[in-house]
């Protein structure tokens, strides 16, 4: 495993939540980043994604407004700030990165995956 993201948990509808990824054995400084999600007997989808230099997010309409991803100051680290969160949030979430300087939302374009951490809204 390359990539590990932290963070998830159960949380109530309305309430935030704040998801890790961080590399293990390389470095994912010149990779562009993504977050992607799977929700129970769904595919997985795409959530949002930050462009190698940080310059450059991208959201799925669902998540505009609501979520927020970020590079650390070393930009070797992905954050997922998520606010207001709801019941449809729920999935296992997963990291990903992209040899490119801007990710999107196909996951074709990313090589490397976490493991994934899961998330729960309660109603």
């Amino acid at each position: 495993v390359q990539l590990q993201a932290s963070g998830g948990g159960l949380v109530q509808a309305g309430g935030s939540l704040r998801l890790s990824c961080a590399p293990s054995g390389r470095t994912f400084a010149y990779y562009a980043m993504g977050w992607f999600r799977q929700a129970p007997g769904k595919e997985r989808e795409f959530v949002a994604a930050v462009s190698r230099g940080a310059g450059y997010t991208y959201y799925e309409d669902s998540v505009k407004g609501r979520f927020t991803i970020s590079r650390g100051n070393a930009r070797n680290t992905v954050y997922l700030q998520m606010n207001n969160l709801n019941p449809e949030d729920t999935a296992v979430y997963y990291c990903a990165a992209a040899d490119a300087e801007s990710g999107g939302r196909y996951e074709g374009q990313y090589k490397y995956w976490g493991q994934g951490t899961q998330v729960t809204v309660s109603s």
